[in-house]
């Protein structure tokens, strides 16, 4: 298996173009999800949860979101489906503190956020839809942890990869993740001898012709 320094050395595009060379062209989260933190880069294993609306108070609040921040390990990236529900903030400092204890590399989400006067002084990546003061409870709740869900009409599971930065959030497939990053460093040292040949005016045309990458 790919090792995470290798999926941290790599950025979204070139990450999204060799999924598309491999068949997997549906693997892009919508545009809509975004770094909300100075920290805009985010990478590692999928950790996933769905949260529902929900129109008063469970008996058992943060219960199961809660046992995701328990459960998940060292190098997880915990994938919220909370349908791009905007009503309320699904995450926060306290939870972000958490993570950050257990080495878990970030939160990417439909879903919004809160306390972003601490996650900016924080080296903890929040990715989602927005900010909102208003808590969750008693208006989103998670329903399942570690199933898999489908975000933007893209499917994952525990053990995918993600990688998400200023361009957007990808899933690596875990069928394929080996194959994917090892592509994809292939394709940045062919990129970095491209830029080198642009940078000296050699005509593009001439370029992609001898090196099939633009």
């Amino acid at each position: 298996m790919a090792s995470p320094g290798e999926l941290s050395k790599l950025y979204s595009a070139v990450v999204a173009d060799v999924l598309d060379k491999l068949g997997y062209r549906n693997q892009i989260l919508s545009s809509r999800i975004h770094a909300l933190t100075p920290v805009q880069k985010v990478s590692g294993r999928v950790f996933t949860a769905k949260a529902v609306a929900v129109a008063e108070i469970p008996e058992h609040p943060y219960e199961l979101e809660m046992k995701a921040i328990d459960t998940m390990q060292a190098g997880d990236v915990l994938v919220v489906d909370a349908g791009h529900n905007q009503e309320s903030a699904f995450w926060g400092e306290l939870l972000s503190t958490a993570c950050v204890a257990k080495g878990v590399q970030g939160i990417v989400m439909t879903g919004c956020t809160r306390d972003l006067w601490a996650l900016n002084a924080m080296s903890f990546p929040v990715f989602g839809i927005g900010a909102t003061p208003a808590d969750s409870m008693g208006r989103l709740d998670v329903v399942e942890i570690g199933q898999p869900i489908e975000i933007d009409g893209v499917s994952t599971k525990n053990g995918d990869l993600i990688l998400g930065d200023l361009d957007g959030v990808v899933i690596i497939p875990s069928e394929v993740a080996e194959q994917a990053i090892n592509k994809a460093l292939e394709k940045i040292a062919g990129e970095n001898t491209v830029r080198d040949e642009l940078a000296a005016g050699v005509p593009v045309a001439e370029v992609f012709k001898k090196h099939g990458i633009l």
